[in-house]
């Protein structure tokens, strides 16, 4: 474009909201028709997202029209989703675990250190802010991109970090592929090293709760149910949230938020006999993927791939070191400290997801295993609850002190 600057065309809330719901859809199809993604397991708003963002890039480089869609949306569908998540949580659940949970809790803690100095590492070798290093790390890897949207801010503004939401969701997106690719061989390579059996069941009956059951029976007061009680976490969770920045806390807003939800959710299970509602569990779930899908299509549709070629270098650098960190890792430790059998075996498949991409991309790399060598109820009750809260807290602990230095 020789210099000329583009003529920027801004969305409102409303229609980036509208385009957001059919870039997931897109996306859907997409997978849907393409075998190479359906393989690799590519989330829909991933597929959708990108291929806007790429459309967008074309428009402004051939044509000299930027659109910019608004960001306002992100907040509530990312508050909303994690919401959701708190309020779906049950102690109950989290003590079944028992010492597998505890020890993969503990090495996976232990990752979030390793992964972040390997980003800061990389950061100062490539001459960036050593923070940007973070944000190239347990951020935007092990938090996803939920987590890199809500911190990116903070760097950006005090930190200094430049580009820190592009860098982070540059990585995020290539450790979600790198995560859905690295699963399934991680796991073979184990049961072939060390002359593991699959599982005497091939009943995937473990599983069922991570599955599309193509048909949900709600009424919508199970739905209306749901969102009072998100609206009930969301209010006492900005409370909290407000507590803990006059006490000098910097933390996300959805933090405080998802640690409410949980609360209430328990509290109501313990001292509220009819409190559990199955219908109203599944409005909550719903709800959740709606927000889930919509947000994550939104962040990858604002993406500024002209932005982000310019740090290229630093992203391919970083990610061959992550992705490195996360087959050995898995391999070597996550492997061994889960009992070197059957079971570890596929645990370490879903510690691709942990390291790299998400609760969703953890258990679609499970279930891609457990479909060919049998069924790990093992894995599926630990690998959620520990990608799906512990850790979104550890990784918050972590994030907060080294911010700090």
């Amino acid at each position: 474009m020789d210099g000329v600057e583009p003529q920027l065309i801004e969305i409102d809330a409303f229609t980036t909201i509208t385009i957001a719901i059919l870039v997931l859809f897109v996306g859907r199809e997409l997978v849907r028709k393409n075998a190479a993604l359906r393989k690799l397991t590519i989330p829909d708003p991933l597929a959708g997202g990108l291929l806007c963002a790429i459309i967008v890039t074309v428009l402004t480089i051939w044509w000299g029209i930027k659109f910019q869609f608004s960001t306002e949306p992100i907040d509530f569908f990312l508050i909303y989703f994690f919401a959701a998540i708190g309020l779906r949580a049950k102690v109950s659940d989290l003590l079944k675990g028992g010492k597998p949970l505890i020890i993969l809790i503990i090495v996976s803690s232990v990752f979030i250190g390793v992964q972040n100095f390997v980003g800061m590492g990389a950061a100062s070798f490539y001459g960036y802010p050593v923070h940007t290093g973070i944000i190239a790390g347990s951020v935007s890897l092990t938090g996803g991109v939920g987590t890199t949207l809500a911190w990116a801010p903070i760097f950006a503004s005090e930190l200094n970090v430049a580009n820190a939401q592009e860098i982070g969701i540059a990585c995020n997106t290539v450790g979600i592929v790198a995560a859905c690719v690295i699963g399934g061989p991680i796991a073979q390579f184990l049961m072939r090293r060390h002359k593991l059996a699959g599982s005497v069941s091939l009943d995937e009956a473990v599983g069922q709760n991570f599955k599309d059951d193509g048909k949900l029976n709600l009424h919508y007061y199970d739905v209306l149910g749901a969102v009072f009680f998100i609206n009930l976490a969301i209010f006492f969770g900005y409370i909290l949230y407000l507590g803990l920045q006059e006490a000098g806390v910097v933390i996300p807003v959805f933090v405080p938020i998802l640690v409410m939800g949980i609360i209430i959710n328990n509290v109501g299970r313990i001292f509220f006999r009819n409190y559990d509602n199955v219908g109203r569990e599944k409005g909550m779930a719903l709800i959740s993927d709606i927000c889930l899908g919509i947000f994550l299509s939104i962040a990858l549709m604002t993406i500024d791939l002209l932005v982000v070629w310019q740090f290229i270098g630093f992203v391919a650098l970083v990610m061959s070191l992550q992705i490195a960190l996360a087959i050995s890792y898995a391999v070597i430790i996550i492997f061994r400290s889960m009992g070197k059998d059957y079971d570890a075996a596929v645990i370490s498949a879903g510690f691709g997801g942990i390291a790299l991409g998400s609760t969703a991309t953890a258990v679609l790399n499970m279930t891609s295993v457990t479909r060919q060598f049998g069924a790990s109820p093992k894995a599926f009750l630990i690998v959620p609850l520990t990608c799906g809260f512990f850790i979104d807290l550890m990784n918050t602990w972590v994030i907060s002190n080294l911010i700090a230095f």
